[in-house]
C-alpha cells in the first residue's frame, strides 16, 4: 500500500540534509564512545558560511534529538513492529514532526537509535500528547532496558543541501 511521494520542497530538502548530517555525526561519535549531550535549549548562532535555507531552519528553533534505547532481547521483534508503526504515524499525521528515523546497530540489534527532528519545541511537546505516541510509550515500557535522550546541534549545515542532492540522484 505504498503511496506516491511528491518531490520535496526546498525546506524539506534542507531538513532531510540536516537529518543526514546529524545522523553521520552521531554515528561517528557513538562509534568512538564519545556521545555528547547539548546543555541548552536555545540553538547557537550559525556560522556565517551557512546557506540561507539551512540557517533559517536552525534559527526557527528546530529540536533535534537522538534517542538511545536498549531493548530486552526477547521482546525485540515486538518492539520494532510497534516503533515502526509509531514512527510512520508521527511523520504522516503531525506537521511539526520532520523525522522519526529509527535504526539499530548492525552488530547489536537491541541497541536502537531514533533520529528525531521536530519543527519546534512546541511541536515536540504536541507529539508527546498524541494517541500514537502514548500507545507506543505505554506498550513498549516493559520492553525498554534503558533510554537516553541526546539533544544535538549540527556541525556543518552548509553541506546539507549537497548531501540531500546526492540522495535524489540515486532514485
Amino acid at each position: 500500500m505504498a503511496s506516491r511521494i511528491a518531490p520535496p520542497s526546498s525546506k524539506l530538502q534542507n531538513s532531510a540534509a540536516l537529518l543526514l548530517s546529524l545522523l553521520v555525526s552521531a554515528c561517528a561519535q557513538t562509534t568512538r564512545g564519545n556521545t555528547t549531550t547539548s546543555s541548552g535549549d536555545s540553538p547557537s548562532a550559525p556560522a556565517p558560511s551557512i546557506t540561507a535555507n539551512a540557517s533559517s531552519l536552525h534559527a526557527e528553533g528546530m529540536l533535534v534529538r537522538i534517542s538511545e534505547i536498549r531493548i530486552e532481547p526477547n521482546r525485540l521483534d515486538e518492539y520494532k513492529a510497534i516503533l515502526k508503526e509509531e514512527a510512520e504515524a508521527s511523520v504522516r499525521l503531525e506537521p511539526g514532526v520532520i523525522s522519526i528515523f529509527p535504526m539499530y546497530e548492525r552488530e547489536n540489534p537491541t541497541e536502537v537509535r531514533i533520529l528525531e527532528i521536530y519543527a519546534s519545541r512546541a511541536a515536540y511537546q504536541s507529539h508527546l500528547g498524541t494517541p500514537h505516541f502514548q500507545k507506543y510509550k505505554t506498550t513498549t515500557l516493559p520492553m525498554v532496558k534503558s533510554l537516553r535522550l541526546v539533544d544535538m546541534e549540527p556541525l556543518d549545515p552548509a553541506t546539507m543541501t549537497t548531501i540531500f542532492g546526492k540522495m535524489q540522484g540515486g532514485r
